[in-house]
């Protein structure tokens, strides 16, 4: 069949290597893509929150299957848009509905949906400029530090964890009075978990689901996690510490939950979803949903998923997940991300990247390129992925360090410590 990817990160980057090697895929195009997705398909110039645009591209490269990647398409209601118009409507697309969406599009949704179907979260108040004091008066209840979280979406840069209480009320009033613009209008202040985090990763019908590999992403810019938080700086799969007693709990506790809760609220719901977590004295709890895979989290799930991806994307449409299990390679894969210099702030974009020809035993996901006069310049903050399997987190991180190294381009950074909390 012929398979469009929207989205031009390394996320799609990884599942377009993964779609590409099953027998099920005919062409493979992006919408619009980076400049390594053109190296396994046709990029269409496209912006993907253009449902006009997405159209013709479907009708004009008779698409039978279309993946979304990112999370602001479904936020918008791009599959509702395919289910109703009649010329798409035999299109199979593989996303949540604008009303399933609402679980990352809204942080306030999210907190109530846990506490309508009791999953594990923080405590939390949601507040707008109108109730402000009363924000504040929460926090006082809470100890330091305090996140403060934009209800809606803020490119991933809307959550702050000031660990003054005076600071706090400041940052709050900014997010209130337009910091984030529209995002903020509401703030969820929640309660401080201390804890180590992963990510879990869930593909469902609606009905039926399978738990995917794992991961632990790293999202400070600097080593040992300091700095300001980015995109992520790579990520490790599996999680030591998410023993199968762990997942069982995850799963009884917060996946089934979570599936049960949407169709009792009959919300439509066919794709992939994030489980944000964190372990906190040996139990689970949620912090965030996302209703799309992770960035960099993919580039080593996708890797270690053994199973053909399109076959099961196949049958979270047609709504048959439950004839089917997973199959999980054994061996540990470790991102490191490679960035531009001055990200998560300023930086520069048309940068010559040299040394992608140079990978060695290592997978190479695109994630803010593009092609100038025929060369692969940088296009965004995080630049590139580079992926390694190994037998242990340290022999796979020391491959992907090894090969992070021969790629050259003005200002690249990578953290050098990924997994490292993991080692020993």
């Amino acid at each position: 069949m012929n398979i469009l990817i929207t989205g031009s990160g390394g996320r799609e980057h990884a599942l377009g290597w993964k779609i590409k090697q099953s027998a099920l895929t005919d062409r493979l195009f992006f919408a619009p893509g980076n400049a390594g997705t053109a190296a396994i398909g046709v990029n269409i110039k496209i912006n993907p929150v253009d449902f006009e645009a997405v159209k013709q591209a479907v009708l004009a490269n008779k698409i039978d299957m279309v993946v979304v990647g990112p999370e602001e398409p479904l936020v918008m209601g791009i599959v509702d848009f395919f289910e109703n118009d009649a010329q798409l409507q035999n299109v199979r697309i593989v996303g949540c509905t604008k009303a399933g969406a609402r679980l990352e599009g809204s942080k306030e949704f999210a907190k109530q949906f846990m506490l309508r179907h009791n999953i594990p979260t923080a405590r939390y108040l949601a507040v707008s400029a109108q109730n402000s004091s009363e924000g504040k008066q929460f926090m006082k209840t809470l100890e330091s530090p305090y996140v403060l979280k934009a209800d809606g979406l803020a490119a991933g840069k809307g959550v702050l964890i000031p660990a003054d209480y005076n600071e706090a009320c400041a940052e709050l009033d900014s997010m209130l009075g337009g910091k984030f613009g529209k995002a903020g209008n509401t703030v969820v202040i929640e309660e401080f978990l201390s804890g180590i985090e992963l990510s879990v990763f869930v593909l469902t019908d609606g009905k039926n689901y399978l738990i995917l590999p794992e991961a632990k992403d790293y999202k400070r810019i600097g080593v040992n996690d300091t700095g300001l938080n980015t995109g992520g700086m790579g990520a490790v799969s599996p999680v030591p510490f998410a023993d199968a007693i762990f997942m069982k709990k995850i799963e009884e506790r917060i996946v089934k939950p979570t599936i049960e809760g949407l169709k009792k609220e009959n919300i439509a719901y066919k794709g992939f979803l994030f489980l944000g977590l964190i372990k906190v004295a040996g139990e689970p709890f949620v912090i965030e949903y996302n209703v799309r895979m992770g960035d960099p989290e993919t580039e080593v799930v996708m890797p270690r998923l053994k199973n053909d991806l399109v076959e099961l994307l196949a049958a979270v449409c047609d709504g048959n997940l439950s004839a089917h299990t997973t199959a999980t390679d054994s061996r540990t894969a470790v991102t490191v991300m490679l960035v531009s210099g001055g990200y998560p702030g300023s930086y520069a974009k048309g940068v010559a990247i040299t040394g992608l020809d140079n990978m060695e035993n290592s997978m190479l996901f695109h994630a803010g390129t593009d092609v100038s006069d025929n060369k692969t310049v940088t296009a965004g903050g995080r630049v590139l992925a580079i992926t390694s399997y190994g037998d242990t987190i340290e022999t796979a991180r020391r491959q992907s360090l090894s090969n992070a190294e021969k790629i050259i381009f003005d200002g690249r950074y990578f953290r050098g410590d990924i997994g490292f909390d993991l080692l020993g």
